[in-house]
């Protein structure tokens, strides 16, 4: 599969796995500060060892992570981020069985309380450094097809600016970046 070629998140299973709000925590932090151990994610996390060994074990099942062996020894064993399309997309409702769409929908929902969070912290990191903490809010007149048409340019343009851990120059830092559309409230 191509970099580029959106690739549809909709096993229930995988979507499953990435619901869970310590497995998007220990996600972003081998995004961001790279390879660790889960007493490293433990103590990061305020979790027991025997809980994130657990978390990581479902994360390296699905294909998110995987083991460094060069890096590993006896018990002490180091996890990365496992190489995955860049252009990871989520099934739309009708796209996932009736029985599974409860996994979509907490998955939506553990996502936007870490979104929430990034916005509370906006303001902080705005002050500290505009340089790094830009903003947009807007109101558009698009189509259905504008709109479709908009995420794809959007999503290209992301990629094209981000690069992965290892392709950054020096500089490069971890920026989160977020993008929601829903529609207007007519009344």
């Amino acid at each position: 599969m191509k970099d580029e070629e959106p690739f549809v998140l909709d096993d229930p299973d995988r979507l499953k796995a990435l619901a869970h709000p310590m497995r998007r925590r220990m996600l972003t932090h081998l995004n961001v500060h790279g390879p660790a151990t889960s007493t490293t994610l433990g103590e990061l996390l305020g979790a027991k060892t025997g809980t994130t060994s657990y978390h990581l074990r479902q994360l390296e099942k699905y294909g998110f992570i995987e083991e460094i062996p060069e890096r590993s020894s006896g018990r002490e064993r180091w996890w990365r981020r496992a190489e995955l399309p860049r252009d990871m997309r989520l099934p739309t409702p009708d796209q996932v069985a009736p029985e599974d769409r409860p996994v979509l929908e907490e998955f939506h929902r553990v996502g936007y309380e870490e979104d929430r969070r990034l916005f509370d912290r906006f303001p902080a990191a705005y002050r500290a450094d505009p340089g790094w903490a830009k903003g947009s809010r807007g109101l558009a007149r698009m189509t259905k097809e504008d709109l479709d048409a908009f995420y794809d340019e959007y999503i290209a343009l992301l990629l094209r600016y981000s690069r992965r851990a290892d392709e950054a120059p020096p500089g490069a830092r971890p920026v989160h970046v977020r993008l929601f559309t829903l529609p207007a409230d007519e009344d």
